[in-house]
């Protein structure tokens, strides 16, 4: 079947919501296409908080806010699309609070905000309450609040329909989508003006995660077999604090709120690594000082995870501001952590690479400026670049709303400006996604999908996770060799149409091998350490030679190339932006 629409977004997150959103309210005919229900979009997940200098709780400023961004990024963040979040993110709050989001409250009444991971006042002299917050459960507020306001104003959605082809006419425009009803198992073709993925992450990649099932990376996998890069791969952050052996995050709020990491002395180890800002340093530096106390023989009775203490916070702080870790603790680790610590350990979590765009989410085939007509990009599956090398918590949030805003404007001004004419679509657009369906329904022999993505799973966990050298990652890459001829030979023993979701693992397999390949390789590449990626064999940061950007093309045959792409600076106007080491 043949859909008509202005714009099709594809993921019905806080991104591809904020994008539909002012896009339809812009006066675009919108339609959002998920895989999923849009309230089981992985920003529901999102707990602790979202970024802004609204300074309710003390004095901030959004310059402070940049300023940690790029420090926190590791200087490779892009500082024109840094200072337009962190300029937008106070108006954005306070739009959201406007359009229903129930934000925590303070004494004045005010949205309550707290401490996170290196966000500091005047240029690093002290941490600051800038995450502003929903209890414990910011990204489900937002959510919901979201979907409530794209149903109210007529935003059409197309749920549980699987995007497995973005559509081109012959000099790149984008013009559409090739869509699986998961229902039915039929093949729709969407034609558009506009095409945004807000497709998310690709945690599931990795042995342990926080990130949802869903979470396997296909809007990356498209972008790449339709000739388009994919920037900073390698940059891939794991959260310190997710429940150890099962990846489920336990929010930055939480130490926020006055948790503290200890070892298996009971020391409170992070002030050795970051004696200013102690367990409130960024992700990027406190998963590997986690990892080093654990080698080091410093781990929980030689286990490989250390504690997270909130006995001293007090039981109404853990039940009122956070309700839902103590449940997840309580519930997944039969720990109470009212009176006992919670063992924890980093779990893959973010990805700071993605489809290269310009901060209105126009998707760019290589060089600045350089962009595929039809086009955009939005929140985690996007790489602005606003979190370069290691991303500050609240700054997902607060990039999924500034940037999905700033999409769903831009796409909606150039609907009034040139019109609403589409391209022509290809002749048999749905003929390249049926053949390979076929191709995984005809197969009778071959391995199980499970088995494939569990081996792919494990290679990615033990070679290219928060500590790597030139050995893991050759491995890994040799690894990935082979996984893409294997996920490439599964069989499905549903050979059905209607839910066939063996099917859809199949496909998703293919794309996470892809994109796996695009973060060994690019680590390889890297011969420094910069932020979440860090190489035991090249420890230092190195900006002579690496203060860039990494571009990546597949021709989808396990051959790449790479190019390299300037870091945006705004140094002569802002000094304080200058590359130096970063302490905290």
């Amino acid at each position: 079947m043949l859909f008509n629409h202005d714009v099709v977004i594809v993921g019905a997150g806080g991104a591809g919501l904020m994008a539909a959103l002012y896009a339809k309210e812009g006066g675009a005919d919108v339609a959002v296409v998920s895989k999923l229900h849009p309230l089981r979009s992985h920003t529901g997940a999102a707990q602790g908080g979202i970024g802004a200098a609204l300074a309710n709780e003390e004095e901030d400023h959004w310059m402070w806010h940049a300023f940690d961004t790029i420090k926190g990024s590791d200087y490779i963040g892009d500082q024109d699309a840094i200072l337009i979040m962190c300029q937008d993110a106070p108006r954005t709050i306070i739009e959201l609070e406007h359009y229903g989001v129930p934000f925590s409250r303070n004494k004045q009444g005010l949205i309550s905000q707290r401490r996170f991971g290196g966000h500091t006042r005047n240029y690093g002299e002290s941490a600051v309450r800038r995450a502003c917050h929903a209890a414990d459960r910011t990204g489900h507020a937002i959510l919901h609040t979201l979907y409530d306001q794209c149903t109210r104003k007529g935003v059409r959605f197309y749920d549980e329909f699987q995007v497995l082809d973005l559509l081109q006419t012959p000099d790149g425009t984008v013009n559409g989508v090739v869509a699986y009803e998961i229902l039915s198992g039929d093949l729709h073709t969407f034609h558009a003006k506009h095409v945004c993925f807000a497709t998310g992450g690709y945690g599931r990649a990795f042995q342990t995660t926080s990130n949802a099932h869903a979470g396997t990376g296909d809007g990356l996998a498209l972008t790449l077999r339709a000739g388009i890069p994919l920037e900073d791969m390698e940059f891939v952050q794991f959260h310190p604090t997710g429940l150890y052996r099962l990846g489920i995050l336990i929010t930055e709020g939480a130490r926020g709120e006055g948790g503290i990491l200890r070892n298996n002395s009971g020391e409170r180890f992070m002030e050795r690594y970051a004696p200013t800002v102690k367990d409130l340093a960024p992700r990027d530096l406190i998963s590997q000082a986690i990892y080093k106390e654990i080698r080091e023989g410093r781990g929980i009775n030689g286990e490989p995870y250390v504690y997270l203490d909130m006995t001293h916070v007090g039981a109404d702080i853990l039940e009122k501001k956070l309700p839902e870790i103590t449940t997840f603790s309580r519930t997944y680790l039969g720990v109470d952590p009212v009176t006992q610590p919670i063992p924890i350990a980093p779990t893959c979590h973010y990805a700071m690479g993605g489809i290269p765009t310009d901060y209105n989410g126009q998707v760019e085939k290589g060089q600045r400026g350089d962009f595929v007509q039809g086009f955009y990009a939005a929140g985690e599956c996007a790489c602005v670049s606003i979190h370069g090398a290691n991303r500050l918590g609240t700054n997902s949030l607060t990039d999924l709303v500034v940037f999905g805003r700033r999409v769903g404007m831009h796409m909606a001004e150039r609907l009034r400006t040139e019109g609403r004419t589409k391209e022509p679509l290809i002749a048999d657009p749905e003929k390249r996604t049926r053949e390979m369906l076929d191709g995984i329904l005809a197969r009778q022999d071959g391995e199980n999908v499970a088995t494939v993505r569990a081996d792919l799973q494990d290679s990615m966990m033990k070679g290219v996770s928060v500590f790597r050298t030139d050995e893991t990652l050759t491995e890994a890459l040799s690894d990935l060799k082979t996984l893409r001829a294997r996920a490439r030979a599964t069989t499905v023993r549903d050979k059905g149409k209607r839910f066939n979701t063996d099917l859809l693992d199949a496909v998703e397999l293919q794309h996470m091998v892809e994109y796996a390949e695009a973060i060994a390789a690019g680590a390889l590449r890297r011969t420094e350490s910069r932020g979440a990626h860090s190489r035991d064999d090249y420890p230092s940061r190195d900006d002579a030679a690496w203060l860039k950007h990494t571009l990546y093309w597949s021709n989808g045959e396990g051959e790449y190339r790479f190019a390299d792409k300037p870091v945006t600076m705004k140094t002569d106007e802002f000094p304080q932006f200058k590359p130096k080491e970063r302490k905290y």
